[in-house]
């Protein structure tokens, strides 16, 4: 119960911030994004001090280590692939146009009798 009066109150803290962008119109901008940033934080640290703000930054830790394992492909392997997807869509592209102009032909001129003049 405790936790979800926290995050209640983390969720409040950012709706505060948001408004105090809004309410403080007449104001710099400087001071109004400065109003939403510290909401967020505020409502960031709050969370934070919860069990599910606690597991969702060891979620993040995991994550970022899983990202850290990944092998991102090189420049040339980069390239290779777009060339490989350019040309299957414009081989398809042709297949496409080759497969619509047959069966216009098939079916206006050879069942239908419709000649184009």
């Amino acid at each position: 119960m405790v936790d979800k009066i926290k995050l209640v109150i983390a969720a409040l803290l950012v709706v505060a911030g948001v408004a105090g962008y809004y309410l403080l119109a007449a104001n710099s901008i400087l001071l109004r994004v400065l109003a939403v940033i510290a909401g967020v934080v505020a409502g960031m640290a709050v969370a934070w001090t919860s069990v599910l703000g606690q597991e969702f930054l060891v979620f993040a830790r995991e994550a970022l280590a899983e990202v850290k394992k990944v092998v991102w492909p090189t420049r040339r392997e980069t390239m290779q692939t777009t060339a490989a997807v350019f040309a299957f869509v414009v081989v398809m592209a042709v297949f496409l146009w080759v497969s619509d102009k047959t069966l216009e032909w098939v079916l206006y001129d050879l069942i239908l009798g419709w000649k184009k003049t």
